[in-house]
């Protein structure tokens, strides 16, 4: 006596158990997407936390952008007066300039850099020759940079270099 598919039935066991173990293996995979992990896990184990809009997480509250800010990630846009004019006339907006304090001769004081990587936002026009001997030019700087370019600016004639 023959029955109907009798070869295909002795394979049958297997093929559920592939099946069920494909499918199993798919489950976990999506449940382990929509859980995402914890981002705490990823920084502390040294992975770069992913930044795409599928992983981006949940939403920053006004708050939490505040204190990010008072952290000193926050730019500022500072006006500062280079010494030389006709190096300010270089600058486009968009570069990156690194700011130097030259302390004056008088006090024997050397050079520092007091900004770097600071990005020109703006180089507005001379209103007139006002006999400063320097032109004004904003930059885009890290609030602390800010206040270390003012006091700089007091004491020092300040310079620029272009990255």
């Amino acid at each position: 006596m023959r029955v109907r598919g009798g070869l295909l039935r002795s394979g049958r066991p297997a093929l559920h158990r592939r099946l069920a173990a494909a499918v199993g293996l798919v489950v976990t995979a999506v449940a382990l997407m929509a859980a995402g992990g914890s981002r705490e896990s990823d920084r502390a184990a040294g992975r770069p936390e992913d930044t795409s809009s599928a992983h981006a997480g949940p939403a920053v509250s006004a708050e939490e952008r505040v204190a990010r800010a008072r952290r000193g990630g926050a730019r500022v846009t500072a006006p500062v007066r280079i010494a030389d004019a006709a190096t300010v006339r270089l600058l486009r907006p968009g570069d990156r300039v690194d700011v130097i304090a030259a302390e004056e001769r008088g006090t024997g004081g050397a050079a520092r850099v007091v900004a770097r990587g600071a990005r020109v936002t703006e180089v507005p026009k001379p209103l007139e020759d006002t006999g400063t001997g320097g032109a004004l030019v904003v930059l885009s700087v890290p609030r602390a940079a800010a206040a270390g370019l003012a006091g700089a600016s007091a004491t020092a004639r300040l310079a620029v270099t272009l990255w």
